[in-house]
């Protein structure tokens, strides 16, 4: 980041500090001096003002205020108020206090400086002016005078007048310290202890300011990684100040997307697996039609070019009428059969034929399939290997799973070759049973495997009608299987290949 809060931070109060002592160095160097002189006139300007109201009052008496001032050296002694405001002036704001009564030529106190001052104000009072000297304040019955003493090398401040008892002449001096020097003095003392706030100040507010950046960052860091949707992040801080408040309010948003975003994702692949569904049972559809279609065609064909060849008198003669018949039958039991192995799959697959689970014994229901099938065993040259320990008890639908055993035998005995030979055996593992059909012959090729389960798919492309199959009996072992719950497959084995499924079987 070009310009971090913490920057900034240390930047706005170093900005603002120097401020301050730069406002401070104007004023000081500005109005300081003003100041200055304006607090100790309005000094000057109270005592004249209870100074000449004890005037006044002694006046009334028939005295004079001078009268009670040697009292002003008592330190033990009761002090009138006089003396009391004399010593305040003297000893808590240097000032000398000059009274001179001009009735008798008396003047208050008696000391070589303030004699000094007594014939300066009568000077003053004379209309002799002192160079060197600034008028302040020049009201009718006094003046506040700023005046340089070149013996003493300072500046004064000199309240001179009358009082309104028409008898006492007053002056007051007061020495100021040189305001410009005292100025400039402050000033470089500020910028000596302005310098080091500066500098400790901004060491102080880099550190400082990482306790305020230190939560903003982590509200970044939550929100870029709220930004690649992990919302798992949480702001663990539990200060109480807005952004406290700020990063619990993001964890109830990163709640809130979660919560959401799993809500849209769980719709959205219910969706995918409504269209992927849609689009796999158009496809069936059309794969559907397009087979039943090509399985239809020719013994449609056939019988059809049969009829014809009937209606038109090609077979004149019983023999051949017969042959012809035969034909005919022959092709419609074949689309008889489809149709009802279309119907039994169907029914498998839509759930509309459920297995009725039952107890029976596996050996014995192998032993009259291969009854049965014996004729057809005989005519394809078929050596049967089934030698059993003895029963085997199996939970589940007895026609159905003689139904899955009689396709598996017809599919060896249509794929029969080498040493035409077929095996049954059964595998018992705990509590479940592997029934193994093989055939010697041809391998099926790896690729097609796991595709002999699907609707009248059939590894010779060209569809030939050599076996009479359709395709249809190893879906219905399939959909048998599926609802039983249990599992069947296929692998090749050496010198032929062997189908199997798995049943539960009793203890």
């Amino acid at each position: 980041m070009k310009r971090s809060i913490r920057f900034r931070f240390t930047t706005l109060f170093i900005g603002m500090l120097a401020a301050v002592l730069l406002a401070i160095w104007v004023i000081n160097s500005f109005f300081l001096e003003q100041y200055y002189i304006n607090d100790k006139v309005k000094i000057l300007q109270d005592a004249y003002e209870q100074l000449n109201d004890c005037a006044v009052e002694q006046a009334l008496e028939g005295r004079n205020i001078i009268d009670d001032l040697p009292s002003f050296y008592s330190k033990d002694g009761e002090q009138t108020e006089v003396s009391r405001m004399l010593r305040v002036m003297n000893e808590q704001y240097n000032t000398t206090v000059v009274l001179i009564d001009s009735l008798n030529d008396r003047t208050f106190p008696t000391f070589w400086d303030n004699r000094l001052l007594s014939d300066l104000v009568r000077q003053y009072i004379l209309g002799r002016s002192m160079p060197d000297t600034e008028a302040i304040i020049s009201e009718e019955n006094y003046k506040i005078e700023k005046r340089y003493d070149k013996h003493n090398n300072g500046y004064y401040l000199q309240n001179w007048g009358f009082f309104d008892d028409n008898r006492t002449i007053f002056i007051m001096s007061m020495p100021i310290a040189s305001i410009h020097e005292s100025v400039a003095l402050s000033n470089r003392f500020m910028i000596y202890v302005g310098s080091a706030a500066l500098v400790l100040g901004a060491v102080f507010m880099y550190f400082a300011g990482k306790r305020i950046t230190s939560p903003i960052l982590s509200l970044a860091a939550l929100s870029e990684r709220m930004s690649e949707l992990d919302f798992d992040a949480r702001y663990t801080a539990d200060s109480q100040d807005e952004i406290g408040v700020l990063g619990r309010s993001m964890n109830t948003l990163s709640e809130k997307l979660k919560e959401t975003i799993g809500a849209l994702k769980t719709a959205n692949n219910e969706l995918q697996q409504d269209i992927e569904e849609k689009i796999r049972i158009d496809e069936a559809r059309r794969d559907f039609i397009a087979n039943v279609s090509h399985e239809l065609k020719t013994p449609i064909a056939l019988i059809q070019g049969y009829a014809e060849g009937l209606t038109e008198g090609m077979a004149e003669d019983p023999e051949s009428r017969d042959y012809y018949c035969e034909v005919i039958m022959d092709e419609a039991g074949k689309m008889n059969k489809m149709v009802k192995q279309l119907l039994t799959l169907t029914a498998l697959e839509f759930g509309n034929d459920k297995p009725v689970i039952e107890q029976f014994d596996l050996t014995g229901l192998i032993h009259g399939v291969l009854s049965s099938a014996s004729i057809l065993l005989q005519q394809k040259e078929a050596e049967v290997e089934f030698e059993p320990s003895g029963p085997v008890m199996v939970w589940a639908d007895e026609f159905k799973i003689e139904e899955v055993i009689t396709n598996y035998l017809n599919n060896a005995m249509n794929h029969l070759n080498g040493k035409r030979k077929i095996k049954i055996r059964l595998e018992k593992h705990e509590n479940e049973v592997t029934v193994f059909v093989f055939n010697t012959g041809n391998h099926i090729p790896e690729e097609d495997l796991d595709k002999l389960w699907t609707k009248f798919y059939k590894v010779d492309k060209a569809h030939t009608r050599e076996y009479g199959g359709s395709g249809i009996g190893l879906s219905i072992v399939k959909a048998i299987m599926d609802s039983h719950h249990k599992a069947c497959g296929v692998r090749n084995a050496e010198e032929g290949v062997e189908f199997w499924f798995t049943l539960d079987c009793s203890l």
